[in-house]
């Protein structure tokens, strides 16, 4: 069995309030899933299109206190387990969240639903954050869909979204993993790093504040468009080319985490990452 899957982020309100997010259903709604029950201490159940293998409430409630809410969800027939802990940090909490079952290869390979639940939990506690700031929360991915596509506006012109997209040590600051980047069509874009990725994306096209695309390989092209108006930028994000039949959620989902902390990389000010190493 491999060590648990860690994540760590730090959100802007206190823990009370945090807490009763983790546990009041209408909330729930707006930041993790579609559709969600909750009646302590016996039912934690949350489902939907924004869910893996969310036709139904999959969960069981194992524990949950001031701190702590743990729950076995059942996942391509293993039921694995989560635990979401809180702790105060002054006027914001730091929030820790705990997965079994996760295993980088089902990323890479999509055998396993289960390879999505890093970008997954990414997305959901990137949108926790930003509810509590009363921000506008970020498309998360459709796991029902094998259309790949997302749009948001960022309040910056479409010449500093470009710029922010294609500058390595810029990309490496709001995406939270180095990157670097060969800023010219043919040029590589490389997860870690040149000398650490040995499977680096190829730069497809790169028209300066209006699209920049990847070719990925396997899960295909991803395309950034961008569109001004008013000082702000319409982003419009496009995978193609992918098996239609093993979508790359995963891929997808770190994505989509990564533009919330581009989004506020460009609005919010003093900002600082959402994620904790």
């Amino acid at each position: 069995m491999t060590e648990p899957m860690i994540i760590r982020a730090r959100v802007q309100a206190p823990l009370k309030e945090v807490r009763q997010a983790l546990t009041d259903p209408a909330l729930l709604r707006i930041w993790l899933a579609e559709h969600a029950e909750v009646s302590l201490p016996d039912r934690f159940g949350f489902w939907g299109r924004t869910t893996p293998e969310g036709d139904a409430p999959h969960q069981r409630l194992l524990h949950a206190d001031d701190r702590t809410v743990r729950f076995a969800w059942l996942l391509d027939g293993e039921e694995t387990t989560t635990e979401i802990g809180l702790e105060e940090d002054s006027d914001t909490t730091l929030v820790t969240l705990s997965q079994t079952h996760f295993d980088f290869q089902d990323v890479i390979t999509g055998k396993s639903i289960r390879g999505v639940l890093q970008t997954y939990w990414a997305q959901a506690l990137a949108n926790l954050a930003e509810h509590f700031e009363g921000r506008e929360l970020t498309p998360r991915a459709d796991y029902t869909s094998p259309e790949l596509r997302a749009e948001v506006t960022i309040d910056a012109s479409p010449s500093d979204v470009f710029d922010s997209l294609i500058d390595s040590e810029t990309v490496t600051r709001w995406f939270g993993f180095p990157i670097e980047i060969e800023p010219f069509v043919g040029g590589r874009f490389a997860m870690g790093g040149l000398a650490n990725d040995p499977s680096p994306a190829k730069v497809l096209e790169l028209e300066p504040g209006r699209k920049f695309s990847l070719d990925w390989g396997g899960p295909g092209v991803g395309a950034w468009e961008l569109e001004g108006s008013g000082g702000k930028t319409r982003l419009t994000l496009v995978q193609s080319g992918f098996d239609t039949s093993r979508p790359p959620y995963a891929a997808w989902g770190g994505i989509l985490s990564g533009v919330a902390e581009l989004r506020r990389y460009h609005e919010v000010p003093d900002w600082q990452p959402i994620f904790i190493d």
